[in-house]
């Protein structure tokens, strides 16, 4: 470890929390209906969308209403996407002449990229035509992450209201968030990487001559365009499947940095534009400060584990080395690939500039344990805010239990109906991510998959399964994922843990939104400090850890002290 590889880190981190701060601003604009220095260019395109589509932005929805209008848009994503990934071999752009999917495998696909997953169980560049990149991969990517904010700001206006009714409408804000958000930032990012030597193409690829004079195809996409969006959306399915430790996604340093702070800039904007929304900025702050202190945790201690003395087969061939430079690109180290491995497993988002499966045990169990925290670490594009708040309602009934007091929060009765969903909201995660495990863990077909036997064996299936249900998409390389049960059952986990704890919130926001805004009194416990972030941190540390340990002490921890074991016997 060296001073220069902590800056590293902090740098990284601390971007995206500082950039996520004005975007935020602009965000909350965008999420209130307020007028932005967009409005000149997308005004147009918003009220002509409107008037196709028969929708009227200013009637408001109930929480019912807009969650079966969320579903249904969704699944009609997924029906198309499916359809497209089947008939992938005869529909046009498709100069690789790549055949249509398996139905599994085209089912595994679509529900990644509609949940906000992208868990890819297929190789991008010898799999998917151009077509079915840009049509349905692409396009997922950013009606994805606009239904994510749309539940913010549902949420947002539920604190807001003074005895409402509704909590927004779904139709509107998915617009709102794709053409004032998603696609302004997502061009600026990409014209970027495009002058830094990411590909932007139509074609098929190119011929390379080698050293020995022999001819290699190497495949181009439209790479540039699909990578802003994979990192801003906090989406992750790269087009090639060594994601961004390629070197058409990420060719350099500076790239390596652009895209490692795009993971979480949009997911940090929307905590401050939910704070700003409901005229709660300090309470907000500490939301952030939780979410930044465990996932700068998370970062040091894999930047430690992977700066510890060599593993056992270096050390049996005596290579001097105190970084495990296994599964890492040499362009980065292990400086930033830990940011990166922090960042994308704290965030929905599942790209990756290095092999999570190379990891030392430990640091590996590290970015498991951040997905396990309910990617809140700043999570998804509303999606994380959202259940962040969950949290810290969470929290806030903890603390009124100890005092005998109704709790508050933001100005809110917490009563038994938010706790009910609250509960359910938290609770879908360990029971997908443990209940799959467990099955696969003894089921034959299940093990054929794996890579490796004992500790590491059960983290490559407990890794896909957590990654799957919180809408990660990251995995273990050593698992072999493209069979019918892994494919339909990482479409099922993903499903649940994207739409069931989304269906809760919004029944949060229809429970909150008819509610009296309730002036803070004497009695109020203090959210904007110290003392609440401390019970946070706790709340979440305990639903995270006292519920995943046992899992997590058979894979790896056990797997760690066997290296140990193993370096101490060979010196």
């Amino acid at each position: 470890m060296t001073w220069q590889g902590w800056a590293e880190i902090a740098l990284t981190l601390g971007l995206a929390v500082a950039i996520g701060w004005p975007l935020g601003v602009f965000m909350s604009r965008v999420w209130k209906g307020e007028r932005t220095f967009l409005d000149p260019l997308m005004r147009p395109v918003e009220a002509l969308l409107y008037t196709a589509c028969g929708i009227d932005p200013k009637k408001s929805q109930s929480w019912h209403g807009y969650a079966l209008a969320l579903l249904a848009f969704n699944l009609v994503g997924f029906v198309l996407t499916y359809a497209v990934l089947r008939l992938q071999g005869v529909l046009p752009l498709n100069p690789q002449g790549f055949p249509g999917l398996s139905g599994h495998l085209a089912f595994n696909t679509a529900i990644s990229f509609v949940t906000n997953t992208n868990w890819q169980s297929y190789a991008g560049e010898t799999t998917m035509s151009t077509l079915s990149q840009m049509l349905v991969l692409t396009v997922q990517n950013f009606v994805s992450a606009a239904t994510g904010a749309t539940v913010a700001a549902a949420l947002a206006r539920a604190f807001v209201a003074n005895r409402g009714e509704g909590v927004g409408n779904f139709w509107a804000d998915l617009i709102r968030a794709t053409l004032y958000v998603l696609l302004p930032v997502s061009f600026v990012v990409a014209v970027l990487l495009v002058a830094l030597g990411v590909p932007q193409t139509l074609s098929a690829g190119v011929t390379a001559h080698t050293l020995e004079g022999a001819e290699q195809n190497i495949s181009l996409y439209a790479v540039a365009s699909q990578e802003a969006i994979k990192m801003l959306g906090i989406n992750g399915g790269g087009v090639f499947n060594a994601n961004s430790a390629h070197p058409f996604e990420n060719p350099t340093p500076l790239t390596n940095l652009i895209t490692a702070i795009s993971i979480n800039v949009l997911g940090w904007a929307a905590f401050f534009a939910f704070g700003r929304m409901v005229m709660a900025k300090k309470e907000v702050r500490a939301l952030v400060t939780a979410a930044f202190v465990l996932l700068f945790a998370g970062a040091a201690g894999i930047y430690a584990t992977e700066t510890q003395p060599a593993p056992p087969a270096q050390v049996a061939a005596r290579v001097d080395t105190s970084v495990n430079m296994e599964g890492k690109e040499v362009r980065f180290g292990a400086p930033a690939t830990a940011a990166w491995a922090a960042a994308t497993t704290g965030a929905s988002n599942g790209s990756v500039n290095g092999m999570h499966s190379s990891l030392m045990p430990l640091g590996g169990g590290i970015a498991m344990f951040l997905m396990q925290l309910g990617e809140i670490l700043p999570g998804g594009i509303g999606s994380g805010i959202a259940i962040m708040v969950v949290m810290a309602l969470l929290a806030v009934f903890v603390a009124g239990l100890m005092v005998g007091r109704t709790p508050e929060y933001l100005g809110k009765k917490i009563e038994a109906r938010e706790i009910q969903f609250a509960i359910l909201a938290v609770i879908i995660i360990p029971l997908s991510m443990l209940g799959f495990s467990a099955i696969s863990a003894v089921l034959p077909e299940a093990l054929k998959g794996l890579m490796h036997e004992g500790p590491h064996g059960l983290s490559e299936i407990l890794y896909a399964y957590v990654s799957g249900t919180a809408n990660n998409g990251s995995a273990f390389a050593g698992l072999t994922a493209n069979a019918p049960w892994w494919n339909v059952t990482l479409g099922l986990a993903m499903a649940m843990g994207r739409f069931l704890p989304i269906a809760a919130v919004l029944a949060i926001a229809g429970a909150l939104v008819v509610k009296p805004k309730l002036a803070p009194t004497a009695g109020t416990l203090p959210t904007d400090g110290g003392l609440f972030v401390g019970l946070l941190v706790g709340v979440i540390l305990i639903l995270g850890g006292l519920q995943f340990f046992p899992a997590m002490a058979l894979g790896p921890i056990v797997e760690h002290f066997q290296v140990l074991g193993a370096v101490a016997a060979l010196r």
